[in-house]
């Protein structure tokens, strides 16, 4: 098939949208499909639109389907999108949702902020990674706990910086940030954290090669947001072998499992400074850890991201040819026309 994957216009070319709409167009073209990423539409010939992000790609989503009402457009919903804009500002969400043959998740508790009535278009496909080439060294020197992800309120970022000030004076626990921040008073607020906080250090906006060489070097990673639609984040740590500390939000506990160890209530700090003390002190916690993300890091091979990509088309494909056929049949059409 001809394929328009359009993604949303963002501040950096690391956000979880462009990343995601890139390792997709690659799955697609593996797959065989011819595929053209876009942020914009404007009525290309098109046999299927694959769009990212509800509220933010609206605008394609309704322009589309006026186009090419028959033909099918698939939609994966940011957590953003189900943890926010369908609250917020519901009518270009909803009718995105709408218009859209398939809604794509990317955990396993989305279709708890899915109305009932487009549940039964729901599917999910969790964000894989290729397993890391070189072996995991953790830090010698300190613990070692990254923070990865952009600057910005849903992230509550500094939650792990600020839990390591409660850490006892002898703790060797160090946080390291990578991200950029989105707006200069995030900026602002982590060079104030690290001018007040020894054990804390924001780098900015780095690399991919950067960001896996912190893993590799990781005791564990903190992820601490406030809602999540599920962090690609999530799905490199555990490939990589990396515990993950994790606020218990839907979109953590649809990636990683009820019963992960690892969880913390979003916002308390104490509660993570307690996990982040039990990590550097107790040997059989980080074993429990490590043997969880183990069993999470199943879910995120390339192979099975492409087996859920290839079923999803098939049904698509399976629903046109039926489309095709009732239309071909209606009375008034003769064989061939639309």
């Amino acid at each position: 098939m001809k394929i328009v994957l359009i993604t949303p216009e963002g501040p950096t070319s690391r956000t979880g949208n462009k990343i995601a709409a890139s390792r997709w167009a690659k799955i697609l073209r593996r797959l065989g499909h011819r595929v053209r990423v876009a942020t914009t539409y404007a009525g290309e010939p098109a046999d299927l639109m694959v769009a990212v992000h509800a509220w933010r790609s609206a605008e394609p989503i309704a322009r589309f389907k006026a186009f090419y009402p028959d033909r099918p457009l698939i939609l994966q919903l940011s957590g953003t999108d189900i943890y926010g804009y369908l609250q917020s500002d519901p009518g270009p969400t909803l009718r995105s949702m709408e218009l859209a043959d398939r809604l794509v998740a990317l955990n396993d508790l989305a279709w708890r902020a899915v109305p009932r009535e487009l549940r039964p278009r729901l599917t999910v496909i969790h964000q894989s990674v290729q397993r890391p080439s070189a072996p995991r060294r953790p830090d010698r020197h300190a613990v070692l706990i990254s923070v990865i992800g952009h600057l910005r309120d849903v992230k509550d970022p500094l939650r792990a910086a600020e839990a390591a000030r409660l850490l006892p004076a002898d703790s060797r626990v160090r946080i390291e940030q990578v991200g950029r921040a989105y707006t200069p008073a995030w900026a602002a607020h982590a060079k104030a954290e690290m001018a007040a906080n020894a054990r804390y250090r924001w780098r900015g906006e780095v690399s991919a090669d950067v960001v896996r060489g912190l893993l590799a070097r990781s005791h564990a990673m903190v992820i601490s947001s406030l809602s999540e639609g599920g962090a690609n984040v999530v799905s490199e740590a555990t490939v990589a072998g990396v515990p993950v500390l994790a606020s218990r939000i839907d979109g953590n506990v649809g990636l990683l499992g009820r019963d992960y160890p690892g969880y913390f209530p979003a916002g308390h700090t104490k509660a993570l400074a307690r996990l982040l003390r039990r990590l550097e002190r107790e040997p059989g916690f980080v074993k429990q850890l490590e043997q969880a993300v183990r069993r999470s890091a199943l879910r995120f091979t390339p192979e099975q991201e492409q087996r859920q990509w290839q079923r999803l088309l098939d049904d698509v494909a399976g629903e046109m040819v039926v489309r095709c056929r009732a239309m071909v049949g209606a009375p008034g059409l003769e064989p061939g026309t639309r």
